[in-house]
């Protein structure tokens, strides 16, 4: 296999090494899209909403959004807000959930330069 076929394979191992030293915070499928979608809109400087991400279908039903929501939320990547409208609540991504990405990021980095 060629180098720069195998960055993605390092990548990937930097990213299972992060797994391993945070056990209780591994994240299912679901739950890393999820956090995702919060951390982008965070980024983009847009408010989401519990029901914008419990409608999301194609992740799956919006009772297993909603359980997913409370995992991430327990482990410490999420908060809910209050919003404007008393009835909604906001979803909020955690310092922690920053530290993910950055320690993600610094593994594609260095996934890249081992090629």
């Amino acid at each position: 296999m060629q180098t720069t076929k195998t960055s993605y394979l390092r990548f990937l191992n930097l990213i299972d090494a992060i797994d391993r030293m945070n056990p209780g915070k591994k994240l299912d499928c679901t739950e890393e899209d999820l956090l995702d979608k919060i951390v982008l809109a965070s980024y983009a400087k847009k408010v989401i909403l519990v029901g914008d991400l419990i409608s999301l279908s194609e992740l799956g039903s919006q009772a297993t959004l909603h359980g997913r929501l409370k995992n991430l939320s327990a482990m410490g990547y999420i908060k809910m807000a209050a919003n404007v409208d008393g009835r909604k609540k906001e979803v909020v991504p955690t310092k922690m959930a920053f530290k993910r990405y950055e320690e993600i990021s610094k593994c594609l980095e260095k996934a890249a330069k081992a090629s």
